[in-house]
């Protein structure tokens, strides 16, 4: 049974709009090949972090809600490394009341 979960990813602060809408349908794509599926995608904007992290000061933070079977999240994780340019992500899952919110 597929899951719903909250997904935040952060991207290079390199990146122009047309390259943020590349590494964004990079990351549906490796989600669509198991067999996954996004439901909303709420761009963020750039933040600065707390302290450089690998000689970077900021990122666009995207947050994606998405499905997935649980037993995949770890071959999704492994995939984002090798084939995207998604600096960090994390993922929790989202519960009853956030998937209503997101609805309406």
């Amino acid at each position: 049974m597929n899951t719903l979960y909250e997904g935040l990813f952060i991207f290079p602060e390199t990146l122009d709009e047309e390259g943020l809408d590349q590494a964004i349908g990079r990351v549906k794509e490796e989600l669509e090949k198991l067999g996954g599926s996004i439901e909303s995608t709420t761009r963020m904007g750039k933040k600065n972090f707390a302290r450089p992290l690998k000689k970077q000061k900021a990122g666009l933070y995207v947050v994606m809600m998405f499905k997935c079977e649980g037993t995949q999240l770890d071959a999704f994780k492994a995939r984002l490394k090798l084939s995207t340019n998604v600096f960090r992500h994390q993922f929790v899952e989202a519960t009853e009341t956030e998937e209503v919110a997101q609805e309406a």
